[in-house]
């Protein structure tokens, strides 16, 4: 028999936890080394235990669970972070990975589709909760779910326009502009423009003479 994925939960509430050990323990390849409800019980537990996958809970009470992924993998590159969150925003998916962790999943996923990614990220893939990896999909190139007069505003804010000056440019009033800038951010789950630049030019959105 091939050896069982040992798994750390890290939940600040004990419900959740007991749920989640439940749904794992009733697979025969996963098995639960240990329980933690804060960021440095995970760090230390899993300096202790040393599990294939820590199964994290993004927002945890003191140390979050960003903080202690960053911690573990300090100790451990090589340690599996599963990610789990309630929060779907492109910001905490991309800051999370950034931090180190394997893969990211939202805490209303199937019970399937948590097991498969706890199988996935203990063989080394990186994961993404489908329901993130469909939208994602769609910001490929430019695809990007915004509108062509969002697009347009974006490529003058790159270019280092202010909203009077972009509002000038294309005719509009300076608050419809202010709001096309706060649509643009929201729908990429960015909130600084330092950020927004940075993203559209990696990810394409705009042209660079």
């Amino acid at each position: 028999m091939t050896e069982k994925i040992s798994v750390l939960l890290v939940d600040d509430h004990a419900l959740v936890r007991r749920g989640f050990r439940r749904i794992l323990e009733d697979e025969e390849d996963i098995t639960v080394k240990g329980e933690a409800n804060d960021g440095e019980e995970a760090v230390r537990m899993t300096k202790q235990l040393k599990p294939d996958v820590i199964v994290m809970d993004c927002a945890l009470p003191g140390m979050n669970g960003l903080a202690a992924t960053r911690k573990i993998l300090e100790y451990d590159p090589k340690a599996a972070v599963l990610m789990l969150s309630m929060h779907s925003e492109d910001t905490w998916v991309r800051q999370s990975l950034e931090a180190g962790a394997r893969g990211y999943m939202l805490k209303n996923a199937v019970d399937l589709e948590l097991i498969t990614a706890i199988r996935r990220v203990a063989a080394g893939e990186e994961v993404l909760d489908p329901q993130i990896a469909r939208r994602s999909n769609l910001k490929g190139e430019r695809e990007t779910g915004l509108t062509v007069r969002e697009l347009e505003v974006l490529q003058l804010i790159v270019a280092g326009l202010s909203n009077k000056e972009i509002a000038s440019q294309l005719n509009l009033s300076a608050n419809t502009v202010a709001v096309h800038r706060a649509n643009i951010m929201d729908a990429l789950g960015i909130h600084k423009t330092a950020e927004l630049v940075v993203y559209a030019i990696r990810n394409g959105l705009v042209n660079i003479p």
